[in-house]
């Protein structure tokens, strides 16, 4: 068993949500591979998404996801298999997306399915990613009346904070 690379994988994958998160979007770019193909199933935006290519897919989260939209991934359940510079991974994991123009909170969680790769220069990037849904659930914010950013990293600060 390749312990390494094993945490390798693990690390590639935090690092994906992680930079998903934050909007870095170079960096997100940097954990797939540049020939990757994704799909992800999504009730919310109606029919399945389906992107081949780093390009692609970085270049559509960087459009989709932009500043005024707040997203949340957290991923746990492990379950890595390497073999030679290629491996296969399951991760449960929970999300929540919070788009005040559509008034809306999405909540969801499932299983994400990927394939990886060690490319030429060492560093293992995500060559197929998919998930299966448990559930996604849509609650509307005008339900919420009270709901209100207490602190949002890229909301605008008003002139005498900046």
């Amino acid at each position: 068993m390749d312990l390494a690379a094993i945490e390798d994988v693990r690390q590639l994958k935090y690092r994906y949500f992680r930079t998903l998160d934050l909007k870095r979007w170079d960096e997100f770019a940097d954990t797939l591979a540049e020939d990757i193909v994704a799909e992800y199933g999504t009730h919310a935006l109606d029919d399945p998404l389906m992107f081949e290519g780093r390009a692609a897919l970085a270049g559509f989260m960087r459009q989709t996801l932009g500043p005024s939209i707040t997203t949340v991934h957290v991923a746990s359940h492990p379950e890595i298999t390497v073999t030679g510079d290629s491996a296969v991974g399951s991760w449960l994991f929970e999300d929540t997306v919070i788009v005040p123009d559509a008034k809306s909170l999405i909540r969801g969680a499932g299983y994400y399915r990927d394939d990886y790769r060690r490319d030429g220069d060492g560093r293992w990037r995500i060559t197929r990613t998919s998930y299966t849904r448990i559930y996604e659930s849509l609650i509307s914010l005008d339900d919420m009346p009270s709901h209100r950013f207490l602190s949002h990293l890229w909301a605008d600060r008003p002139a005498a904070e900046a």
